[in-house]
């Protein structure tokens, strides 16, 4: 082969690539299993994309895990839903900046026959106190996840010491939360879920919500590009572009615009 064919099929080569590498830019965000499961990112993602021409992979698992990927530098951003492991994740020097996003709100579903009398009640406390005392079944996640997290606070102060309280009742499964709402389905047990999650959970029986609406069931969700300092890999631009997204009034809007069987799943926050 000439050195003039080589050139010519190398200068064709880059031609037809040129719009595949244009396509190219991509990030790869760490997230919770509630964002993806409850069908968000489906809804989110293609929008930011066409707007900016960044792909997005998602790598949905619970909160602790996302955190500790974000620690070994393999995702780009971390969106997650535990303000303590968040600010511990700052403090770390593992990202600069967090950035509020969205909320909703955990609720306590149960099987609707609810053996431990918890319909109704405004004090989640109280509801976790009468599961414990009656030894209804109920499902953890188990995982570290936020709502993993959020659970064991909230056991704390219902003044419920799991260490010797849990038994058969009480399962730990080590799952998402799709998983976990699916087992409480199966054995009609209690179990602690993010709203959007379980709005858009099919797969019911005869489960139903009963204990929302106290405080300390709020949910924050944040955002962080992970530091480039710490990982040079990071794609710092493209990843800020897409907190720039979320945070922008097209970005907050779309979320506000998600929506399943007519409710709105997540309220957009961010500060402006």
């Amino acid at each position: 082969m000439t050195s003039f064919v080589r050139n010519l099929l190398i200068a064709a080569a880059l031609l037809f690539a040129g719009p595949t590498l244009a396509q190219t830019r991509s990030i790869i965000v760490a997230s919770t299993t509630s964002t993806e499961q409850s069908g968000l990112f489906g809804y989110l993602l293609p929008r930011f994309s066409e707007a900016s021409g960044i792909a997005v992979k998602v790598v949905a698992v619970g909160t602790g895990q996302a955190l500790d990927i974000g620690r070994r530098g393999d995702a780009d951003v971390v969106l997650v839903h535990d303000r303590v492991a968040e600010e511990r994740f700052l403090a770390e020097g593992f990202a600069t900046r967090r950035y509020d996003v969205m909320y909703n709100d955990f609720v306590i579903v149960g099987p609707k026959a609810d053996p431990a009398h918890i319909a109704g009640d405004k004090d989640v406390a109280d509801a976790l106190r009468k599961i414990a005392e009656t030894k209804s079944a109920f499902i953890s996640r188990g995982d570290h996840s936020g709502t993993h997290e959020a659970e064991l606070r909230l056991w704390k102060a219902a003044g419920v010491d799991l260490g010797s309280a849990k038994g058969q009742w009480y399962r730990e499964i080590g799952q998402g939360m799709g998983p976990a709402l699916n087992m409480a389905s199966a054995s009609n047990a209690y179990v602690l879920s993010d709203r959007g999650t379980w709005l858009s959970f099919k797969n019911r029986g005869e489960l139903a919500v009963l204990t929302e609406g106290d405080r300390r069931l709020f949910n924050q969700y944040g955002v962080m590009l992970v530091n480039p300092a710490k990982h040079p890999t990071v794609k710092a631009a493209d990843g800020q572009a897409f907190i720039d997204w979320l945070v922008s009034q097209a970005g907050q809007s779309a979320i506000a615009g998600y929506k399943v069987g007519g409710e709105q799943l997540f309220f957009p926050n961010a500060a402006h």
